[in-house]
């Protein structure tokens, strides 16, 4: 478990998939999700793959909670992703509504990126955005990660843009 000034990181539980599933079918917090919310099946296998990354690596995507009040307002972390033909070491995450507009995001991928060179030994960490989604590159910017160049990830959209970080 690892934790911020106002964050609790910590691994993922069977028990935390309901919460999952409610975040990320919320039209919300997809909306600049070319795949649009996940429904049940897609929910299910993402969670799945969470959890089995934490296997693997022994690290993965966190479920993120809120000091404050203790409920989990969202998932996200560190976890290995095919960009193109190239695997490469991703942060992702999805705050549930009520979370947005507290900092919560920046203050959760700072930790991230500290994680990823202090703890796991990492050289460096990518995070792939949609052009549109401003608040997303707002944070992966105050993290200190720079874009570096576009992913043709989606097909018929706009590039995505790919954001680095190096220790």
């Amino acid at each position: 478990m690892e934790t911020t000034e106002n964050l609790i990181l910590r691994r993922p539980e069977k028990e935390d998939f309901e919460r999952f599933f409610e975040i990320n079918k919320d039209p919300q917090t997809n909306l600049y999700n070319p795949g649009g919310p996940m429904d049940f099946a897609k929910a299910e296998n993402t969670f799945k793959r969470m959890l089995n990354h934490w296997e693997q690596y022994n690290f993965g995507g966190w479920t993120i909670i809120a000091k404050e009040n203790k409920s989990i307002i969202g998932f996200g972390g560190l976890s290995y992703k095919m960009y193109g033909d190239e695997e490469k070491l991703n942060l992702g995450y999805r705050f549930a509504v009520e979370a947005w507009g507290k900092g919560y995001a920046t203050e959760f991928t700072r930790k991230a990126v500290d994680l990823g060179f202090n703890n796991i030994g990492k050289e460096e960490i990518f995070g792939v955005v949609r052009p549109d989604n401003i608040a997303s590159i707002k944070v992966l910017e105050k993290a200190g990660m720079t874009q570096i160049g576009t992913l043709h990830d989606v097909p018929g959209q706009p590039d995505s843009l790919v954001y680095r970080i190096q220790k």
